[in-house]
């Protein structure tokens, strides 16, 4: 199983960044595409999630992000607007598989939002 992201870099406040997380290997299909995040100092959070039944964002980033996924390609995507120096950290893709509920993980993405 292999998970690559892309999309991550520098950015000013208030800036855009999409990020990208194609997944390959996982056999029996996926239930679950979600995207957390480390901010240096503090435990792993979550992101954005989606599944057939619909996405899930915490406040701290609801009406600013957004996430999608393309069944085709098995990618999802994090669209991340209005973005503040909070924002910044490894961003980590996850995948919950079918098959077990197995997870995984992406190797991250560093984003920088600077002030």
């Amino acid at each position: 199983v292999q998970l690559v992201e892309s999309g991550g870099g520098l950015v000013q406040a208030g800036g855009s960044l999409r990020l990208s997380c194609a997944a390959s290997g996982i056999i029996g299909g996926i239930n679950a595409m979600a995207w957390y995040r480390q901010a240096p100092g503090k435990q792993r959070e979550l992101v954005a999630r989606i599944t057939r039944g619909g996405t899930t964002l915490p406040d701290s980033v609801k009406g600013r992000f957004a996430i999608s996924r393309d069944n085709a390609k098995n990618t999802v995507y994090l669209q991340m607007n209005s973005l503040k120096p909070e924002d910044t950290a490894v961003y980590y893709c996850n995948v919950v598989a079918t098959m077990f509920n197995n997870n995984y993980w992406g190797q991250g993405t560093l984003v920088t939002v600077s002030s």
